[in-house]
């Protein structure tokens, strides 16, 4: 289903969340104690050895205490309503990552254990246990490392024109003259993951939480009974073979109908569709062939109706074992038995898919609620998801609400007519219009409606390249043509009306058949899985928005609408489901205090149901902006009008706690969209020039965009942050003229942290009281890819990585991006080798940088790893962990040949179907104002994994709709956190994110990522989407590393071409500028 999201809304505007938004954080320069001694020499973390700490982000970032200069109160600020969105280019919403609904299931279905013909599978346990000790292996030298004086952030491959780019001297030394012969040896010290899985475990849940205050919440699983039946498989070869699982399965039906009671022992079997049947019991034979023959529907010619024949075979194959699905819901059994769960899932999918038009796992209908028109040619369908899952409380049906795009059933030329959005006059089309009509209908099926009750279909191929006017085909072998226009009246008395427009192409190329668009209709219930423009998103949102009462109201009657009591398959298998949604006990965590700058009225805040403001604090460390100018690029604002806001801007920062020079150092200037190249460039060179004698850098560009922006924010962001170096500030001009303070405090969050300050910080990490982050130097990373919009073949994917670069406080993170093949989910720059002419074999890669970096602004080396990894499903969880985990390994060993810091690795997941109501709602100390369960909601019991350790946790307040948790699955942890201190680490982090005053729904690393992959998409080379707006990217940090060693879509190693993403300048990696 299509629902709010974290992503740049419609209008253009970096949003602070649609659905929820959240909080700033900051800190001031806590003493740091001498770091205890990590196993192995060198690095010499110890107390910041080496090198004194220095101030992060080349001495802009963070002043503690002890200013006075800033006045005044930060004005009233209600955050009541959704947060301003803000900043420009109207970049399309899109499912984070953009990738199509089987992407990230997280709900869908149960995870498979056997990992899938892609990617490495699962290593031996002893192979990954490599943190408690260190490694010694041979030809690896122990020395202890000296350090050079620090240089800028970044590391190797700092660019990302050639994979042999030479090292900043500066940065190798970072971590010691490590020798060709140790980089060789020590990138080989962690073997590749092994062919074999089976002895992989994901970690034990470590006990319940107890922290907070327990409650009891309703979820949408209902608790399935499992059958005793003895269930058995069946390989099913149906001949001639066809690619369609609806013909296999009228194929099936008809055989089902013919023979069961007479060959099939009475037994009613389920069919997946492709080459599996099942049943409850053996039939009477281990192997059968039948011969069925389908008639095609009347098509109401009154000609005799085809006839095709099929050969199938039914051969016994295996028993389903439901004994094993019993062993793993008590915990006394590893690994879910998927073919036990399949079976399950299909058997409770028969009847919907019959009824029903599925998609994925879901199944939609004009019937299951009213269509809703999304503008050109489209509607939505209302439907459910249904997928069955293997929790604590034994096995429960997940049903959700769920609503998405189908093509209106509407005659192609009035379809034309929406998809262009105005009258289809006589003219002729344009080429654009053509391209346009081309995309929208190739594939799409159409009846004829010339031949009275003959309703022939056919599915549309292309688009004629002449007009229906010019239009001619053969009619005999001596070469006579016929033109269309007088083919149609001769043979049907049809006269054509827009013979200037082409004719819709179906059929092969080699035989193709021309059907002019006045003749054709389309049929109903195609789905449309192209993108969505803005206002049919808008739309769907619009649609799919429903308050939790509602969404609970709507979810029980489709579980009474499908009577799985009275289900022919469900009661053959003996499957029983329950009506009743589960309660489950769940706890409130309680918020964490947030410190603001002691100058301020108020120094500390403990934030109220998920949300707190910036009034009588200022920010914890206020950043610096001497040197700023303002570039206008909308008509419609005066130069005056400019300025003023630019004033209120200023003042704004600086009541907020920034040093923020009121004046800019050249006048505002306004300039048209499309010389923003030219205009840039020449105003930064203009002044720089200005500010050179007093050798400052320019800190800050302010651009005023017009609402509706096209491609000029994504070129404004790519020329700054990888041709210009200064971070920039975006704001629409709707915001401008309005110029509310609440607008103005949220823009003064976002450019503090994007020259190097702090918001707040966490009240605990200032006086190290974070269990397993407060003890010892801590490294929190969040990574995220995301993937090109559906009908986008051939654009990369996008890979980004954020690390907290500031311990304790954790709230800075530096980004880096790197592009890589199409659709590839592991990250592939993670760790990486090449050969350099010089110096033999080079490694890098992202983790390695961002470790540096932290060691630089640290003074010390991180003794502790946490990964929070974004956008996983439940079947890649196997691959992604083998081979990220192990890029860590190979990174870590990189710096130090004993170096393996213990590493916690925990997958988020927003896109899965569970959701929480309050048990009561009616009790309104039990839901927040939109009617939704209290932030700081934690779930882990019940409806989570049987044995592993993961968690349910809806840390934001509801603004619209119905919140959806965030699911934490712990994959690997070294670290041995208990359920209380991860969980609250997580609620804790949600309250940090620096562009709003609010918590977010998914921890900040990981948020960040995806904010930082998002922005690098506007770094690829302009090119035309569908919708004519630029493709865009993600975005998050490092100038180099884009598209090393770039993969083939699935496999890592196999070598693609993917063009690199353009370097970001060295002083904007440093800071969070993606904010």
């Amino acid at each position: 289903m299509v629902r709010k999201r974290r992503t740049e809304l419609p209008g253009g505007g970096e949003s602070s969340e649609s659905q929820e938004a959240s909080g700033g954080r900051g800190g001031g320069d806590a003493q740091r104690p001498p770091a205890q001694q990590q196993q192995g020499a060198g690095f010499q973390g110890g107390g910041g050895r080496g090198f004194a700490p220095q101030s992060q982000h080349g001495g802009r970032g963070g002043r503690g205490g002890g200013r006075d200069q800033r006045g005044g109160m930060a004005p009233q600020q209600s955050y009541g309503g959704p947060p301003e969105y803000y900043q420009g280019r109207a970049a399309q919403p899109q499912p984070r990552g953009g990738a199509p609904p089987e992407r990230r299931s997280g709900g869908g279905g149960s995870r498979g254990v056997v990992p899938s013909a892609v990617g490495p599978t699962r290593p031996s346990v002893s192979e990954l246990h490599q943190a408690t000790q260190p490694l010694q292996e041979a030809g690896v030298m122990t020395q202890p490392i000296s350090y050079g004086k620090p240089a800028g952030i970044h590391s190797e491959a700092s660019s990302s024109s050639s994979a042999a780019e030479p090292l900043l001297p500066a940065v190798t030394q970072q971590f010691g003259q490590i020798s060709v012969q140790q980089e060789a040896a020590s990138s080989q010290v962690v073997q590749p993951p092994p062919a074999s899985s089976k002895s992989m475990r994901f970690p034990l849940r470590p006990g319940k939480g107890s922290i907070g205050s327990r409650c009891v919440v309703k979820a949408n699983h209902f608790f399935a009974e499992l059958p005793d039946k003895d269930l058995h498989q069946y390989d099913v070869t149906i001949t001639p073979d066809v690619a369609s699982r609806g013909v296999n399965r009228a194929v099936m039906g008809q055989l089902v109908k013919l023979y069961r009671e007479s060959h099939l022992g009475k037994r009613l079997p389920a069919y997946d569709g492709r080459k599996s049947l099942y049943t409850a019991g053996p039939l009477p034979f281990a192997t059968k062939e039948f011969r069925i023959t389908l008639t095609d529907e009347d098509d109401g010619s009154g000609a005799p109706r085809r006839e095709r024949e099929f050969k199938v075979v039914i051969k016994f194959a295996a028993r389903a074992d439901l004994h094993h699905l019993g062993m793993f819901l008590q915990g006394r059994q590893a690994d879910a038995p998927q073919e036990a769960l399949q079976v399950l899932d299909i058997v409770l999918r028969e009847l919907p898919t019959t009824r029903y038009s599925p998609v994925a796992r879901s199944f939609y209908s004009p019937d299951l609620g009213r269509r809703q028109p999304l503008g050109e040619g489209l509607e939505s369908w209302r439907g459910f998801y249904q997928s069955i899952r293997p929790t604590q409380m034994g096995l429960s049906l997940n049903i959700d609400m769920s609503s998405t795009a189908f093509i209106e059933p509407l005659p192609v030329i009035d379809f034309v007519t929406q998809l262009l959005n105005r009258d289809v006059s006589p003219r002729p089309l344009s080429d654009a219009d053509r391209v346009k009509i081309k995309k929208a209908l190739r594939g799409v099926k159409v009846e004829v409606t010339h031949r009275g009750n003959m309703r022939r279909k056919y599915r549309i191929s292309g688009l004629t390249s002449q007009t229906t006017r010019e239009l001619t085909f053969p009619v005999d072998d001596s070469g006579t043509v016929k033109s269309v226009v007088e083919y149609f009246r001769e043979t049907y008395g049809f006269s054509i009306q827009h013979i200037q427009w082409p004719c819709l192409q179906v059929g092969n190329q080699n035989r193709p058949n021309y059907l002019p668009m006045e003749v054709c209709k389309i049929v109903e219930g195609q789905r449309y899985s192209k993108r969505l423009n803005e206002r049919q998103i808008t739309a769907l949102l619009k649609v799919t928005c429903q308050r939790p009462q509602e969404r609970e109201r709507d979810i029980l009657q489709t579980v009474h609408h499908n009577a799985y009591a009275q289900d022919p398959y469900a009661q053959e298998f003996g499957i029983k489901i329950s009506e009743k949604l589960a309660s489950v006990e769940a706890r409130i965590l309680p918020p964490p205090w947030l410190k603001y700058h002691d100058t301020g009225r108020e120094k500390d805040c403990l934030p109220k149901v998920g949300q707190w403001n910036m009034m009588n604090k200022k920010m914890v460390n206020g950043g610096t902006v001497n040197s700023w100018i303002c570039v206008n690029f909308s008509r419609s604002v005066q130069d005056n009008v400019a300025r003023s806001f630019c004033y209120e801007l200023a003042q704004m920062c600086t009541i907020s706690g920034m040093a923020f020079h009121r004046e800019p150092v050249l006048p505002v200037v306004s300039a048209r969209p499309d010389q923003v190249e030219r205009v840039l460039k020449a105003q930064y060179h203009d002044a720089i020039a200005a500010i050179q004698p007093q050798r400052k850098e320019l800190d800050l560009l302010i651009v005023i965009l017009p609402d509706n922006n096209g491609s000029l924010y994504g070129d404004l962001k790519r020329i700054c942050e990888t041709d210009l170096g200064v971070v920039s500030q975006c704001c629409l001009t709707k915001h401008v003229f309005k110029g509310s303070k609440q607008y103005l405090a949220n823009v003064a969050l976002k450019i503090n942290v994007k020259v190097g300050g702090r918001n707040t910080v966490l009240v605990d990490a200032l006086s190290r009281r974070i269990p397993l982050v407060s003890d010892r130097p801590t490294i929190i990373f969040g990574a995220d890819v995301t993937h090109p919009h559906p009908g986008e073949d051939s654009s990369p994917s996008i890979a980004a990585v954020v690390a907290s670069q500031d311990w304790p406080e954790i709230t800075k993170y530096a980004g880096l991006v790197c592009a890589q093949a199409h659709r590839q989910e592991l990250i592939q720059d993670l760790f990486k080798t090449w050969q350099d002419p010089a110096r033999g074999t080079v490694s890098g890669g992202m983790i390695k940088e961002l470790l540096i970096s932290f060691r630089r602004a640290t003074g010390q080396k991180p003794q502790r790893i946490i990964f929070y990894r974004d956008g996983v499903s439940e079947g890649q969880f196997y691959q992604v962990l083998l081979y990220e985990l192990d890029a860590i390994r190979k990174a870590c060993a990189s710096l130090e040949p004993n170096y393996q810091p213990p590493v916690t690795f925990v997958v988020v997941q927003k896109r899965h179907h569970t959701r929480l109501f309050a048990n009561n709602h009616a009790d309104r100390n039990a839901v927040d104002r939109s009617g939704n369960i209290l932030p700081g909601t934690v779930v882990d019991s019940k409806i989570c994994h049987p044995t592993e350790f993961d968690f349910y946790l809806c840390s934001h307040a509801g603004i619209q709709g119905t919140s959806r948790p965030a699911h934490y699955h712990v994959l690997w942890d070294e670290n041995k956190f208990t359920a209380d201190a991860l969980q609250s680490l997580t609620n804790n982090l949600c309250y940090t994110y620096a562009r709003c005053t609010r918590s977010v729904s998914i921890v900040p690393p990981a948020y960040y990522a995806h904010l930082a992959a998002f922005r690098a998409r506007f770094y690829m080379e302009p090119e035309t989407s569908d919708s004519g707006s630029m493709i865009s990217a993600a975005a998050g940090g490092r100038g180099g590393g884009g598209g090393f060693g770039a993969r083939s879509t699935r496999l890592p190693g196999a070598n693609a071409s993917v063009r690199p993403l353009p370097a970001l300048k060295e002083n904007v990696k440093r800071v969070m500028f993606y904010c």
